[in-house]
């Protein structure tokens, strides 16, 4: 299970509603922005533990928490199954190995309107503390799939109607020219390797990010967040 740390994760899955556990504080710390976090779990009715500092490293071993940990609430983990029949837009992350990189892409998943991400079991980020702290909230909000093989979730996704798109700077179409069809999936790579052969194979289209400068790529999470918003400009019903 996740842990939230920070005073912005932990505040924003308050507000969000997200279920949660329990939430330990560190003993005698104060201010607006704590003391807020403590309003919200009294109107929540989610306990509150005031710990020695030492008590919450031990929890998040070592990862910075700014004093204010947050233990979600047991969930069911979802299945491929499970979001195949929602509308829009299935995120699959072809190897991303950088907890950073992977909250980073699940926060701007949820913000821009996707149904779920799917993730590989091996060779890539778990979700861990650092992941759900990165996603600042959206964690919770946003379904995750994992998945044994990504190659065999594509060929899943396809059976079942979807389009899938994937985003590799050796692609043949620019990513802001393309008219997505429903359902459709987006495939990234991971850091450095871009999308695997093999995944490239099962694109049926390949975007591209055009570049000014002498970089050929950018951040995954950075390319995950321009090719997310462009989709949802697109949506009839996105708000400008």
């Amino acid at each position: 299970m996740a842990l939230i740390a920070g005073i912005h994760p932990v505040r924003e899955a308050l507000r969000a509603g997200q279920p949660l556990d329990r939430v330990h504080l560190v003993k005698g710390a104060a201010g607006p922005r704590l003391q807020e976090i403590i309003d919200l779990c009294r109107t929540a009715r989610i306990p509150v533990r005031f710990e020695a500092r030492e008590a919450l490293d031990r929890l998040v071993k070592g990862l910075s928490h700014q004093g204010v940990i947050a233990v979600p609430s047991p969930q069911k983990a979802s299945s491929l199954e499970d979001v195949l029949s929602q509308a829009g837009l299935l995120l699959v992350l072809d190897g991303v190995e950088d907890p950073h990189n992977l909250g980073a892409i699940i926060r701007s998943a949820h913000a821009a309107g996707a149904s779920a991400v799917v993730i590989p079991e091996r060779r890539a980020a778990g979700l861990t503390e650092t992941v759900a702290k990165a996603a600042a909230g959206a964690l919770a909000l946003l379904p995750v799939v994992r998945v044994p093989n990504v190659n065999r979730a594509l060929e899943t996704l396809k059976q079942s109607g979807y389009w899938i798109y994937g985003l590799d700077e050796r692609g043949t179409q620019v990513y802001s020219d393309v008219d997505y069809a429903s359902p459709s999936a987006l495939v990234l790579g991971g850091e450095g390797h871009g999308l695997h052969e093999q995944t490239r194979r099962h694109c049926d289209f390949l975007l591209r990010i055009p570049m000014a400068g002498q970089i050929a790529s950018l951040n995954v999470s950075v390319a995950a967040g321009i090719v997310l918003f462009d989709w949802r400009r697109r949506l009839p019903t996105a708000s400008v």
